[in-house]
């Protein structure tokens, strides 16, 4: 048995980028942002940075990126109580990869506990997972390319969001994401607005990790 299984391992598997492509085919087909693998690959890659700057062990690190890549797998069933799902889904294939049952429990606890709708920072990983997940805010996500005028708000909030970034600041204990929104499309209120539920998500998952959250957009602090 191998009880080793790494985010190579799991970014190279067939059976696991059938089921994220297919559920952006999902997510797609029901009007919603990108899901796919570059959203995947950058909630697994940032959520790694976070630990990894708050000097957590490498194999919490390969387990967070595991987790971040799987996280959204769910969306190929139901959009509905797709974290759970998903959850459910990583735990078949973990097991069947070998994963030690430990290692199997934080990864799964973290999938089952990064939507906004369910979510609690539970451990580590969920609560690195729910920041790089939630911070993924980015114009490129937007699928419909029509005109302004065909866009709904999340659309429009997306694509008004022309730079993201998060940055951890362990000196002062905080972590802040910066957004850049180009108000002609959508106001800084409108993202206040729409994702109000997820950056309070967030602000608990940083004080799991001991920090404070931070939204700043134009420069104005928001939270």
């Amino acid at each position: 048995m191998n009880d080793m299984v790494t985010f190579k391992d799991v970014k190279h598997n067939k059976e696991i980028n059938t089921y994220i492509a297919k559920a952006d085919e999902t997510m797609e087909a029901m009007g919603y942002t990108e899901h796919s693998f570059a959203h995947v690959t950058k909630s697994a890659v940032r959520a790694a940075e976070i630990l990894q700057v708050l000097q957590y062990p490498e194999r919490v690190l390969e387990l967070t990126k595991i987790a971040g890549y799987m996280h959204d797998i769910g969306n190929v069933i139901n959009r509905q109580a797709h974290a759970q799902s998903g959850a459910i889904m990583a735990f078949r294939i973990l097991d069947k990869l070998g994963m030690d049952p430990e290692e199997i429990a934080m990864v799964v606890t973290a999938i089952g506990h990064h939507d906004e709708g369910s979510a609690v920072p539970v451990n580590a990983i969920a609560a690195a997972l729910i920041l790089a997940d939630k911070s993924d805010v980015r114009e490129s996500r937007v699928r419909n390319r029509g005109t302004i005028d065909g866009f709904d708000i999340h659309d429009r909030v997306n694509h008004a969001v022309k730079k993201s970034e998060l940055e951890l600041d362990e000196k002062n204990g905080t972590i802040s994401l910066h957004l850049e929104i180009d108000t002609e499309f959508s106001s800084v209120m409108d993202y206040f607005e729409i994702f109000l539920g997820r950056m309070k998500l967030c602000r608990q998952a940083a004080e799991f990790l001991g920090l404070r959250f931070k939204l700043v957009a134009n420069g104005v602090g928001l939270m």
